[in-house]
Order: C-alpha cells, then structure tokens, then sequence
C-alpha cells in the first residue's frame, strides 16, 4: 500500500509515529502546506519509507498530481473540514481510495434552523456515491475516534451484545487540563467552533433527522477511569448522520462534556461574531474572524507537556438481549502521561491519529474494503478492535 498523508499538524503527525511502527505499507508521503512541518514530521520518525511534500489541499488539481506521481493507492485526510471537498474529488479523480475524520461541512436550514435540517455533514460526499462505485474505489469517511471509533462500536454491539436497539449515544468527556490556560482546546478550535455553534443534529427513526438549539438536553453522564460525572450536552456530530445508515436503531444522539466554561466561551465567540468564517475588512485586509480565534490560540500540537488527565470517547447503547432490557458502555481512554511517553503526542491527538492507522491496515490486509461511500459502521468491527489492542490502546465495556 502507497499512502498520500494530507496534513501534518496534530493528528497528521501522530499518525506518523504510529504507522512508522507498523509494517503493511510500503511508501507513506507526508504533504502539508507549510513543508517545514511535513519534514518535521518524517524527520521525527526516521524511516525511509516516509517522504515529505507541499501540497495546497484546497488545489484539486495539485493533490491529483501529487497522488499520481507517487502511485498512492489512498489518500488520508489529516486536514479540517475546510479542505474535505477537493481532497474528496482530487482521491476520485486519481482513482484512489479516501479516508477521513471529518466529513463535508453542514449548512443549517435558511428558515428553520433549530428544528430542520439544511445541508447535512456529509451531504456533498454522499452525493458522489455512485461515481465511487461505479470507479470501484472505497470513501470511508469519518475515521477518527468520534467518528470512527465510535462508529466501531456501535456495529459492534449491534452484531454481538443486543437482539435490538433502542438508543445509541455518543458519550465525550475528559478531565484534562492544560497548566496556566483556561482555555485551551485540545483539537483544532476552528473544527471546534464548527461543530459545537452548529444546530445539532438528531436521529428518530419516526422523524429521521431533525434539530435543536445549541448545547440543548444537558445531562450527566459518569464517565470510568475516574473520569467521573460531566455535563453532557447535545452538539453537532458526524456519527448521528451514519450510524443510521447501518444500523436499525429507534434514536441516535451524540453529547460532548464541554464544561460550562467552554460552553460560555463558545458562546461569547458567537454573540461577538468571532465564530463567522466569511472574512470582515481589518485595515483593508480581510481576514475570516476564526482563523483569528484559532491564530490566537496555542496549538494543539503543543499542549502534551503541560497537559495532564485522560480522554475517554464512548458509545452508550440501550436495547434488548435476550428478552432482556440491557444497557453498555463501550469506550476507549487515553492517559496523555502514556501517550506523551509512548509516541510523544498529546492524549486526543493520538486517540484520534490511531483509529484511520488501524482502517488502513486493515484495508491493505482486505479485511475492510468495498466500494462506495461508507462509514466505520458498514465494516466489521471485531477485527478493529483486536488491532486496537495489538497496538497497546486496549478498549472497555461496562454495564448500566
């Protein structure tokens, strides 16, 4: 397998030192914007079969080209969801396969858009569907951890904990803190922004899907490995969009505890309009009011050495087995002492850099493949979740 990497920040760069561990592909090329961090990243690895490039993702054309010259057989997108659409079309155009951890952008509805569905995430990619099939190629999208591992979870209990399934919930929380910030997202905050101010989304199978405001439904949800209690609040997530599309479930919901810190700094950012991405005239330079946000803020990338706690993403399920009434929690923690230690990357970085590693050996193995647009739910989960374990990051299960 011959992989173009489209990204080297955080989560392009964790991604690095967990593949630089595996054997089953042959040639990883490492593309950013900005070279010096591509070479950064190879460099921090050491092993030849990694090379670094530049690349614009917003420049179809020049991803195309990139993936050809190279002979890539997929492309992984490491980027925000800004880029998700050319990189999308350049992996089709160049007849590769397509993974990513975030999907197309969503538009709320013009007139309703606490209650409604406008452009949904994913609406653009799903769109193109029949070209992927018809090309024989595989778009696997949203292969993070939440999507993704997520996802996983959710076919697992669905194959093999439940006769049928009342309600999955995707359940985030953390305790991290990072020393001397109070606010200090530990992922991209342009991605955070997005997801969070956006109406969420809801799925009913009597109403499909469907809207509410912001940070609606709060409730408390005690997340293990002492972790403990946090508020968990509707927010606008990828997996509520694919879960359904696999699998016969009566609701789906995804809540992440923000804390009511963060919950009211997002919402001074959009009362201010600093959430806007459409550029405003500064001094006659125009500039998009959360690249500013994000430019202000520390990255992400180098938080790990003041960041302490542990991560923990989640799938709570409710259903029947058996006759019975059952309830799970399948989830997977990070302690970022361990991944900063282990792989140098801090704890939410690497949790989500670890999940399209595991999907591409697993596609260069034939053991997850197809062709089309698909989530992590269309694919067997056991085989990921085995992998999981063999590189060091065992997951849990527990009972409600």
């Amino acid at each position: 397998m011959r992989i173009l990497l489209v990204g080297a920040g955080g989560v392009g760069s964790a991604a690095v030192a967990i593949a630089a561990r595996r054997g089953f592909f042959e040639h990883l090329v490492v593309a950013d914007y900005v070279l010096e961090r591509a070479q950064d990243a190879v460099r921090a690895v050491d092993d030849p079969r990694f090379t670094a490039a530049r690349v614009d993702a917003s420049d179809e054309a020049s991803v195309t080209r990139l993936l050809t010259e190279h002979r890539c057989d997929v492309l992984l997108n490491a980027t925000d969801p800004r880029f998700v659409m050319p990189l999308f079309r350049a992996a089709l155009t160049a007849g590769s396969d397509y993974l990513d951890m975030a999907m197309s952008l969503s538009r709320p509805h013009p007139e309703r858009p606490y209650e409604e569905c406008g452009v949904k995430l994913g609406d653009e990619q799903f769109a193109l569907e029949n070209q992927w099939r018809e090309l024989g190629r595989l778009a696997l999208l949203g292969i993070g951890v939440e999507p993704g591992l997520s996802d996983v979870f959710a076919r697992y209990a669905a194959d093999e904990l439940f006769d049928s399934i009342e309600e999955i919930g995707i359940r985030d929380g953390a305790d991290l803190e990072v020393e001397g910030l109070a606010f200090a997202p530990s992922f991209s905050v342009w991605t955070m922004i997005e997801e969070c101010l956006n109406p969420p989304v809801i799925w009913e199978a009597g109403r499909r899907w469907f809207t509410t405001p912001p940070f609606s439904e709060p409730e408390i949800f005690d997340f293990p490995e002492g972790i403990g209690p946090l508020e968990c609040v509707n927010v606008e997530h990828e997996e509520v969009i694919l879960v359904p599309r696999h699998l016969d479930v009566g609701r789906v919901t995804f809540k992440y505890g923000l804390g009511s810190e963060v919950i009211n700094t997002l919402k001074t950012l959009h009362q201010l309009g600093l959430d806007r991405t459409d550029p405003v005239s500064v001094g006659g330079v125009e500039v998009s009011p959360r690249d500013v946000v994000a430019a202000c803020l520390p990255d992400p990338l180098t938080l790990g050495e003041r960041m302490h706690g542990k991560t923990c993403a989640g799938t709570w399920v409710k259903g029947v087995k058996d006759g019975r009434p059952r309830e799970v929690y399948l989830y997977h923690v990070v302690d970022n002492q361990w991944s900063m230690s282990t792989y140098g990357s801090q704890a939410v970085v690497w949790q989500t850099a670890v999940n399209p590693v595991i999907a591409l050996e697993l596609m260069a193995g034939k053991v997850w493949g197809g062709a089309g647009v698909m989530g992590p739910e269309a694919m067997p989960p056991k085989p990921f979740l085995d992998l999981l374990v063999d590189y060091g990051s065992p997951w849990g299960m527990r009972e409600h």
